[in-house]
């Protein structure tokens, strides 16, 4: 298994974190949070013209995907920069789409969601991240636990609760969306009823693809949100003198970065392993790995930051918050735990 990067997806991740080096995405995330969305679909337009959301579309929908490993290359450096908006909703919802047997849905709304022309949030909870702002809302009810829907055989326990359903929600009542613990994503409840696009047991397999590369690009994005902590904490100590020398050339301080890079460094080969594989075991390992390392960093950095760390005007606090926030969306590290062990019972 090959899992180093080759010339070209290099090159991607590059051009990316060029783009959004001069995007000044603090900036975009504080108007994302207000509810002043301009700058922040300017920047959607801008990432999707360098083909990111089409690496979740089929070709036979205008994409050109799937493709699981530049996705993950691409959602490292969303993470690196700290984008706001519902990436992991609109590619999930593309998973989802593209794998209902009925076509005339995904020959809708595919096209549009490939070139960037609409964002798309997911869920089965009834409140919808950035549900106010998206473009296509799906639903899908019918789920059992934070996993997605199942078809337990006749007899057994939950045979008698109403087959999955997928939908196209109507768009949310006029209000304040509430606040949510990264100021980029706020939650939106959506209204019942809406489109009815899948309902049965035609949906499971699709849900559980979209379950799949939603954690697959929130491990990723965890992980670019590791190394950008990592390298502003680098950065801090290096600059921030006691007794007369950088804190960076304490012993303490050298020894909590190393473990945070170490830590980082391990999760890497995970994500992308999980990429190359797309085995839901291998992904759940992969995500609660990165999701893990990234926690423990921005742990790190908000202590090496001292109490400036803190304050919500300090850009370090974007990253922190989304941190914490990635650690629980799509399946949180007990859920993914459990689908790991579940995966190696499998293979014995």
């Amino acid at each position: 298994m090959r899992l180093l990067l080759d010339a070209e997806q290099r090159a991607f991740a590059g051009s990316l974190d060029a783009m959004l080096t001069v995007a000044d995405t603090p900036t975009v995330i504080r108007d994302w949070s207000r509810g002043e969305h301009a700058r922040g679909r300017a920047l959607w337009s801008r990432i999707a013209d360098a083909g990111v959301f089409a690496l979740a579309v089929p070709e036979a929908y205008q994409g050109l995907g799937p493709r699981p490993v530049e996705l993950a290359v691409a959602f490292v450096e969303l993470g690196r920069h700290a984008v706001p908006g519902p990436l992991v909703e609109t590619v999930a919802a593309a998973a989802l789409l593209a794998g209902i047997p009925e076509p005339g849905p995904a020959k809708r709304l595919l096209p549009a969601l490939g070139a960037g022309e609409a964002l798309a949030t997911l869920t089965h909870a009834g409140h919808a991240l950035d549900g106010d702002v998206a473009d296509v809302r799906l639903t899908v009810s019918g789920a059992d636990g934070p996993t997605w829907p199942t078809t337990p055989k006749a007899g057994t326990p939950g045979a008698d609760r109403p087959m999955p359903e997928l939908r196209l929600a109507p768009a949310p009542a006029t209000g304040t969306p509430r606040p949510s613990l990264d100021p980029a994503r706020r939650l939106c409840p959506l209204p019942p009823g809406g489109e009815l696009l899948a309902a049965g047991p035609q949906i499971v397999a699709p849900a559980a693809d979209a379950l799949a590369y939603a954690r697959l690009t929130t491990a990723a994005q965890a992980l670019g949100v590791g190394e950008a902590l990592l390298d502003r904490t680098v950065t801090h100590v290096g600059q921030r003198t006691q007794f007369g020398a950088p804190i960076g050339s304490f012993q303490a301080v050298k020894h909590r970065l190393a473990d945070a890079k170490i830590a980082l460094e391990f999760a890497r080969p995970l994500v992308f392993g999980a990429a190359l594989t797309m085995a839901p075991a291998d992904i759940a390992a992969a995500k609660v790995t990165a999701c893990e390392a990234a926690y423990a960093t921005a742990r790190t950095a908000l202590q090496l930051h001292g109490a400036i760390g803190y304050t919500a005007e300090y850009d370090l606090s974007l990253w922190l918050t989304k941190a914490r926030a990635l650690r629980t969306a799509w399946g949180s590290p007990d859920v993914c735990r459990a689908e790991v062990l579940s995966g190696a019972d499998r293979r014995w």
